[in-house]
């Protein structure tokens, strides 16, 4: 390999690259550099996240642009505002001997006027969000016409949060013969389309193969009920005390939930993700930054800024909606060449998806269990005798030896030492000593065969009677669902909609909840009956060649079903259930000490 020496930089970057205690260059490093640097032109560079593709388009565009003068001449496109700053941090850092050397990040949160103030201070560099720069186009703060070099960073995530049009429109303002530098940890054709309209003949280097995850990640998934996940996650955090990690949720609801769970059992976690304002988000990073938390739980969105080194883990709490989203997710760990881990909790209903994944990122899952009580009880208690072995000796201590001996002269050194890893031991084994297994067996899941979950033993299928109709299309009816139910994403799967009624699946031990809660149940002045389709699916097809009416008989069943659990319930003087408050999050579990 190369040093940063023989890739062509000046003096001044490399006495930065000096300082900043860079050795060697990474292999997107050492491919881009010195192809960037050679010839004008555009480049498609296809690199997982954590491999050092910011200093592999600065390096060059600090060393092409006239720092003397004052018009803008390079614009960095970053799909949020942490990756934004994040890029803009290291920018100023690889270019702290370039005398004059303005960069300037321009994203929505922040005071568009000090922003356009700063532009016309004399930004070289404009380091932007698509929405803010966008609209700062669109109000003439910015003139972006002589630009030298644009560069696409994370185009990937950028379309798929729906910048297409406003990349688009930003580039329209940008000269023909400019440099495009795309950098992408994926390929997908919508990333294929935009390289095709907007860059001409251009370069292409792959560091791996497209869309293949780093090789210094190792990838796990366990097997739980949907209503365990959340003990599953406290179980992961447990069993590997020195944890620091990125936990992904699907939503902001329920990343802003896990995170208090978290906090309310004990544990350092913060949460990340849209709703919170700048100036949250900027504590709750450089608290991470700090390892004052140790659990960040986070959206796919807001973690697009998480550049930090030393992660440990990721544990996908949910699977990602677009399966190439987990390999953005697993480059959170593995960086800078260290190793980490990728988790993946999962339930039944998920397991192909992992499938789906390993071909995607062309590694391998391995199948492992979530550990025991007793095991967990092992390893704090293993962790707890190197640290005391490893902590430094405070000689402060020392005048009040007499005092300690004096107290424990009659006690013996085994029992001595029993007494003070009691002390943190005990908490853990109190808790842990009569929990449950929470692994699940997948010899049984039909996943893995291809087979229609419907058909599986461990699953109900109920007939639902809304649909097209009544404005619900299949994910509204699952989240209408989940949010009557108080039910997990994953706890309902397998929703079909029709015109006038629908099908879902849960697993069999949820049944007797789903069918109470739609007793009698009225939404927005109509009753909606919810009972188990005995058919599986083949209901559905004959009312579909009726024009989605169902037969009087079907309704008389239904009826009587629905009026004799009723009447049942009603004799037996029970009421409807209350919902619980927390789902399948929440535990009794004592608080936990701050690491």
């Amino acid at each position: 390999m190369s040093t940063f020496q023989d890739l062509g930089l000046n003096e001044d970057l490399l006495q930065a690259i000096t300082d900043l205690g860079f050795t060697k260059p990474s292999e997107v490093q050492e491919k881009a550099i010195p192809l960037l640097l050679e010839s004008e032109g555009d480049l498609v560079a296809l690199a997982q996240t954590g491999t050092g593709k910011t200093a592999a388009f600065g390096f060059p565009m600090l060393e092409k642009i006239d720092v003397d003068s004052r018009t803008t001449q390079g614009l960095i496109l970053s799909p949020t505002r942490e990756l934004c700053l994040q890029i803009t941090h290291e920018m100023k850092l690889y270019g702290k001997y370039c005398k004059g050397l303005n960069v300037v990040a321009v994203y929505g949160g922040s005071s568009i006027t000090d922003q356009a103030r700063e532009i016309k201070r004399g930004a070289q560099i404009i380091v932007a969000t698509p929405g803010r720069m966008k609209d700062m186009i669109s109000r003439r703060l910015v003139d972006i016409s002589k630009i030298q070099y644009s560069v696409l960073d994370e185009a990937d995530e950028m379309l798929n949060m729906g910048f297409k049009e406003d990349i688009t429109d930003i580039l329209s303002h940008t000269p023909e013969d400019k440099s495009t530098w795309l950098f992408s940890a994926t390929m997908p054709k919508e990333v294929a389309a935009i390289a095709k309209n907007f860059m001409y003949n251009p370069k292409e280097i792959t560091v791996g193969r497209k869309n293949e995850s780093t090789t210094n990640v190792s990838h796990e998934y366990y097997l739980v009920n949907a209503r365990d996940r959340y003990q599953a996650l406290k179980r992961l955090a447990d069993a590997n005390p020195d944890i620091f990690s990125v936990v992904f949720c699907r939503t902001k609801r329920d990343t802003q939930k896990v995170a208090e769970h978290l906090i309310e059992d004990g544990y350092n976690a913060g949460a990340l993700h849209g709703d919170l304002s700048q100036n949250q988000r900027d504590l709750v990073m450089n608290a991470f930054r700090k390892k004052q938390i140790q659990m960040l739980v986070a959206t796919d969105v807001a973690a697009r800024g998480i550049d930090v080194d030393d992660v440990t883990h990721v544990i996908n709490y949910q699977l990602p909606d677009e399966i190439e989203t987990y390999t953005h997710r697993s480059g959170r760990t593995g960086r800078a060449g260290k190793t980490g881990v990728s988790m993946v909790i999962v339930s039944k209903s998920e397991v192909r998806k992992i499938k789906s994944i390993e071909r995607i990122i062309k590694r391998q899952f391995e199948k492992k269990d979530i550990p025991d009580g007793m095991e967990i009880c092992e390893v704090q208690l293993m962790s707890l005798a190197n640290k005391i072995h490893n902590t430094e000796i405070n000689h402060e201590i020392d005048r009040h030896l007499s005092s300690i001996n004096a107290l424990f002269e009659d006690t013996s050194k085994d029992e001595l030492i029993k007494k003070f890893f009691s002390v943190e031991f005990t908490r853990f084994y109190n808790y842990y000593q009569k929990a449950k297994n929470l692994n699940v067996s997948d010899s049984s899941s039909d996943v893995d065969s291809g087979r229609d979950y419907r058909g599986s033993k461990n699953s109900t299928r109920y007939f639902i009677n809304v649909g097209g109709k009544d404005g619900f299309d299949w994910m509204k009816l699952k989240d209408f669902l989940k949010e009557q139910l108080n039910l997990g994403r994953d706890d309902i799967f397998k929703v079909e909609t029709k015109d006038s009624f629908s099908f879902f699946n849960t697993e069999n031990e949820l049944k007797e909840k789903v069918l109470a809660h739609f007793t009698d149940f009225k939404h927005d002045g109509r009753f909606v009956n919810v009972e188990v389709s005995e058919n599986r699916g083949r209901a559905g097809r004959r009312d579909n060649k009726k024009g989605g009416k169902r037969t009087g008989r079907r309704r008389e069943d239904r009826k009587e079903t629905s009026g004799n659990r009723s009447d049942r319930r009603r004799s037996e003087g029970k009421s409807k259930p209350r919902r619980p408050n927390s789902g399948d999050i929440g535990s009794s579990r004592p608080r936990r000490s701050r690491r």
